[in-house]
């Protein structure tokens, strides 16, 4: 298996050492702290990996060795994945968001150190999983949140597809109904979860849950919006571009840590 730190250039780290109590903000989990301005003159190096299929225990071990890695001067990281199916339960969520006994879901329900309440991750979902260096960068946690709602907006503006924020409800939004979902965490000034924009995904799946915890709003997606499903890469690369626009990066191309190294260059 080919460890994360392999596969990043030197970057920046997280140098102040301080750890204070956490608190939830929006679908936001954080170390509340004064933000330092970003010294570094030019855009950020960021490596990008791709992935379907993967397992969502392997997406978190990734998220765990990329946040060492930025500890540790290495560069910031960027996983644009498919995950198998399955559940995950944010810090704000409680099984009072199932609609169907466990034991009866067709996946199985994680819980995860995110903010936020429940959502469903699976094929045709593009999940995102920045881990950037938040408080070297100068950004505060409000902000960055905003900015994934931004840059999923221009994601979806790429395909002519009107999107918005609902103000005290996370996420964008096409006509009441969340197309995308936001659910972070961070600590010691780097950051990890992300988001999961719907491009072509089955919607039964979100059937069995309170998508989000939030009982009076429905789940769209790409497909449905514009009555076909657009191409998976299109939308990838049209990510990429939003990111490295939005977060002053360069994405590069990485292996990620899932996949045996053989495999990625056989």
């Amino acid at each position: 298996m080919r460890s994360l730190s392999a596969s990043l250039s030197a970057g920046r780290s997280d140098t102040s050492g301080r750890s204070r109590p956490r608190e939830v903000y929006a679908g936001l989990t954080m170390s509340p702290e004064t933000v330092p301005p970003r010294a570094r003159p030019g855009p950020h190096p960021v490596a990008c990996v791709r992935g379907a299929d993967v397992d969502y225990a392997a997406g978190l071990r990734w998220q765990g060795e990329a946040m060492q890695a930025v500890r540790e001067r290495g560069a910031e990281a960027l996983a644009l994945i498919e995950h198998r199916p399955v559940y995950t339960m944010g810090r704000r969520g409680g099984r009072a968001s199932l609609r169907t006994p466990p034991e009866e879901l067709r996946a199985s329900v994680v819980d995860v150190d995110r903010g936020g309440d429940i959502t469903w991750h699976g094929p045709g979902q593009i999940v995102g999983y920045p881990v950037l260096g938040l408080r070297a960068r100068g950004m505060a946690a409000a902000d960055y949140v905003h900015a994934l709602e931004a840059l999923l907006i221009e994601v979806l503006a790429a395909f002519d597809v009107s999107a918005s924020v609902v103000a005290g409800r996370p996420g964008v939004w096409v006509d009441g109904a969340k197309v995308a979902a936001i659910g972070v965490a961070i600590r010691g000034g780097v950051s990890r979860h992300g988001f999961a924009l719907n491009v072509v995904p089955d919607l039964s799946w979100f059937e069995d849950i309170v998508p989000c915890g939030i009982d009076d709003a429905s789940v769209t997606s790409m497909a449905r919006l514009l009555g076909h499903a657009p191409s998976m890469d299109a939308v990838v690369t049209a990510t990429r571009r939003a990111f490295e626009a939005r977060f002053d990066s360069v994405l590069h191309d990485a292996a990620p840590a899932w996949v045996d190294e053989e495999a990625v260059t056989a």
